[in-house]
């Protein structure tokens, strides 16, 4: 199982942001970023629910190193498709260390590294919770990674979300899938990256290799 048109990484600089408008749009809200690749624009749509849906939104913003998502964050600019693996610069929000429930730190210079374990559960509210999140860690002008689906037409992404754990009778049952999670990650100033990562209520945070709920 997997995403219909491809899964891979946009590498560019952010140029803007916008929500969709409060009384015009469609079943699912989103935050819209404008990537900036060498003069092309890519629109990536952010799905974090809808204020008229049921179905609860969750996320995390994880402050990492730029090697902590591997060969993704040395991508050149542009869209690169990216194996279904741990090894490609994929994300897999239960099966990565970076995005994990329970991560390793390293720290400790004054008395040699050590490693300490922190908790990362997903934080729960509204769309408008979900939004704030996200437009906390953008920065205009700095460059960004989106993890996602290519747009069958156009330059942009979608499904920057997990895309896994959709229960049976889901209409994304088939979408289903390991390695092969959306984010958004921004590099800081002091050359960190700032990942946000979303899912939602509906979806089960423990999958099989199938990336069906387990």
């Amino acid at each position: 199982m997997a995403l219909d048109h491809g899964y891979g990484v946009l590498r560019g600089t952010l140029s803007g942001h916008f929500r969709d408008p409060p009384d015009d749009f469609g079943r699912w809200y989103h935050v819209h970023l404008s990537v900036d690749v060498s003069g092309t624009n890519y629109e990536v749509a952010v799905d974090v629910d809808s204020k008229q849906s049921s179905v609860g939104v969750q996320w995390k913003v994880i402050r990492c190193r730029p090697s902590d998502v591997g060969p993704a964050a040395t991508t050149g600019p542009g869209y690169h498709a990216l194996a279904a693996s741990s090894t490609s610069g994929a994300l897999d929000h239960i099966r990565h260390p970076v995005t994990a429930f329970f991560r390793w730190r390293r720290s400790g210079w004054l008395f040699g590294w050590w490693r300490w374990l922190v908790l990362q559960p997903w934080k729960s509210g509204t769309y408008l919770d979900a939004s704030l999140a996200l437009e906390s860690i953008l920065v205009i002008g700095q460059t960004v990674l989106v993890w996602g689906e290519p747009f069958t037409t156009g330059s942009g992404i979608h499904n920057v979300h997990q895309n896994q754990g959709d229960p049976t009778g889901s209409q994304w049952w088939d979408e289903n899938g390991i390695w092969q999670d959306g984010g958004v990650a921004v590099f800081g100033t002091a050359g960190e990256l700032n990942l946000f990562v979303s899912k939602f209520t509906t979806q089960a945070s423990k999958t099989d290799n199938s990336g069906h709920p387990a």
